[in-house]
Formats: C-alpha cells, structure tokens, sequence
C-alpha cells in the first residue's frame, strides 16, 4: 500500500461489490457517474473506486473461464468479502443497500422509490417485503448488465421487453434465487417457453428446441420465433456464465425433448 493511502473497510468492499456486480464489464472506469457517486459515498477518489472494481475481475471465476485475468492486487481482505458476497447471495446484495443508505444519510425505501403507502408501518413483515424489492432489483440489474442487456436467445435489445429468468426455478433452488450465474436476460415470449420446458440451453451453451414445437413446422411463427434458434448458440454474457450445473437441470427435469 502506498504511502497516505488507507485500507478499504468490510463495508466499503461489500459496496464495491455491489457496483461490480451491477455495472457493465465496460464501464468500470472512474468516468462513470456510478463510480463517482460510490467514490463519494465512501470518501476515496473515483480513480481509486475504480482500480478496485478492476481488481475484483480477477476473484471472478466466471471471468477466468473465458480466460480474462483482470489486475491481481487484491488484498486478503479483499477475498474474504468476495468469497462471502458470492455465497450468499440473499443477505450480501441486502446488506449493501442498508450500508450505502447510511452513507448517504437516506434510507432503502427513499433510494429504491417505495412508497409508505406500500409497506406495513415497521416490524419484520416490512422488512421482508422491502429485502424482497431490493434483492429483485439487484438481481435483475446484475443479470441485464452482464448481458449488456441483449437477449441471449435473439439479441434483442429493448431492456422493457427482456426478462430476468432463472434457470433453477426461484421456488426450487432457494438458496440460488439471487446468484447471476443461475439467471438469464430473456425477451418474455422465450422466457415463458423456458419456464414450460418448451425450450432449454444446454451446458454447451446451445440452444434446443422442444419436439413439440417442432410438429408445428409448417406454421411460420414457429419457424419465426423457436424453430430458427434450434442448435444455435446463445449469446453469451461478459462475465456470470450460466453454471453448467444448472442447465444440466433444466435440460434434465424441466425439458420436454
């Protein structure tokens, strides 16, 4: 550590994390106006926010498997909140909310726009129901910039069209709901096809056409929206590639061949 510098705290890392997580691979530079804001927040330069950012790409699995390295001056620290934000994804991304709205001197209903009128007065039921709004948020925001917000099915780009799906159903695999690697960005009408087993990606990343659909062959919407994908490649995120484990389930307990 160079000299006047100072040590990032646990919650400046868990903020940092929270921002590599939701900010395009591109765009972690101190030009961003996220970065700055975060660098604001916690008092270090946007120069500093971002060469942190950077260094997280290098703790990225997903990242190393496509053979990018990022910069390696990471801290022990620096492994350890990692390490713990990408176990637990249902408390972590919850926890840097509650920690960024004390920084800001603001609260989470005031930062993510929930209205009073939509919550119970205090208790446990209102905190769930407002972890419940941010962890959704987060999810969906993690999933669309890894994506680069493009279908990854027909490259579509309309963020109000495109779904953040699961591929692990959110009432099967509890403890995954949030992880980015078990999401997809899918326009609806693919996303409810997936849901229905009616089309899966293979752990190869191909994607696969029910049989079912493919009786409809002499209809053009079903050449038009499914059969033209069948064993064609998804396109592939930046970084959180979908875990194979899971399109393994998919294509084993939710496919219909």
């Amino acid at each position: 550590m160079k000299e006047g510098q100072t040590l990032w705290s646990r919650e400046e890392l868990i903020l940092a994390i929270n921002l590599y997580c939701t900010l395009p691979f591109g765009k972690l530079h101190s030009n961003n106006p996220e970065v700055q804001q975060l660098a604001r927040v916690i008092g270090r330069t946007a120069n500093s926010v971002a060469y942190k950012l950077v260094n997280f790409a290098s703790l990225d699995t997903s990242l190393q498997e496509r053979g990018i390295k990022g910069a390696k001056n990471t801290s022990k620290l620096d492994k350890q909140v990692w390490n713990e934000f990408n176990q637990n994804w249902e408390e972590l991304p919850f926890e840097s909310e509650k920690i960024r709205a004390k920084l800001s001197q603001s609260t989470i209903e005031e930062i993510y726009h929930i209205k009073e009128t939509e919550l119970p007065k205090e208790g446990r039921v209102r905190e769930q129901m407002v972890k419940m709004r941010v962890n959704q948020a987060f999810f969906r925001r993690t999933v669309l910039a890894a994506y680069n917000s493009t279908c990854c099915i027909t490259g579509l780009q309309i963020p109000a069209l495109l779904v953040a799906g699961h591929i692990n159903p959110w009432a099967v695999d509890e403890k995954n709901r949030l992880n980015p690697r078990n999401g997809l960005i899918i326009n609806a009408l693919h996303d409810k096809a997936f849901e229905a087993g009616l089309l899966t990606i293979t752990p190869d990343y191909l994607i696969k056409i029910s049989s079912s659909l493919k009786e409809e062959g002499t209809s053009a919407s079903a050449t038009d929206y499914f059969l033209k994908y069948d064993n064609r490649r998804m396109i592939l995120p930046s970084r959180f590639l979908p875990e194979r484990s899971f399109l393994e389930y998919h294509n084993s307990q939710r496919f219909i061949p």
